[in-house]
């Protein structure tokens, strides 16, 4: 189970508040390991009012919070009866993760940095893949491409080298 970002609807207005109360039930009912980051989407606005320049933050989505979390019964628990929360956004009673594209989107939007990724792997290197249907085979890296996490691996299979694109959760160092 990985963790993913999450679109929580509050009352509108109640952004800031949701976000704060969200955050103190994660300490009091110790969830830090399952709901991580509690976001209200903001960007700055420069509107000219009056021949002087005025800049503000703007809620980028009013009447939702972005949160981080692992979802499990009790994390979407903490968060669902956090007061000033109407629900999750998605189908039914199913909460749907934002799309990475997405969060990267809102992110930038927002002037935050995208987070660097740290590679730990390195061209030549051999892993094992340990999980999708390929599990067991062991293989040699051949490309890495950092911002999709994803690695180009070359596997034996019927006696020749066949070209696999993984995820990095896919494999491990041998």
């Amino acid at each position: 189970m990985e963790k993913k970002w999450y679109v929580v609807h509050t009352y509108s207005g109640y952004e800031n508040k949701v976000k704060a109360n969200l955050e103190k039930r994660v300490e009091s009912m110790e969830m830090q390991d399952k709901i991580f980051s509690v976001l209200v989407p903001m960007e700055e606005e420069t509107e000219t009012k009056a021949g002087k320049k005025k800049t503000s933050l703007k809620k980028v989505f009013p009447g939702y919070v972005l949160v981080e979390m692992l979802m499990s019964d009790d994390s979407w628990y903490v968060v669902r009866n956090t007061p000033g929360v109407t629900g999750f956004v998605g189908s039914g009673t199913k909460p749907i993760p934002l799309e990475e594209g997405e969060v990267r989107h809102i992110m930038k939007k927002m002037g935050v940095e995208e987070p660097k990724i740290k590679v730990d792997f390195v061209v030549g290197q051999h892993i094992k893949v340990i999980s999708g249907p390929f599990a067991d085979f062991s293989g040699v890296i051949e490309e890495i491409n950092a911002d999709k996490q994803r690695l180009k691996v070359l596997v034996s299979m019927f006696g020749r080298e066949t070209p696999m694109d993984l995820e990095f959760t896919q494999v491990e160092k041998l």
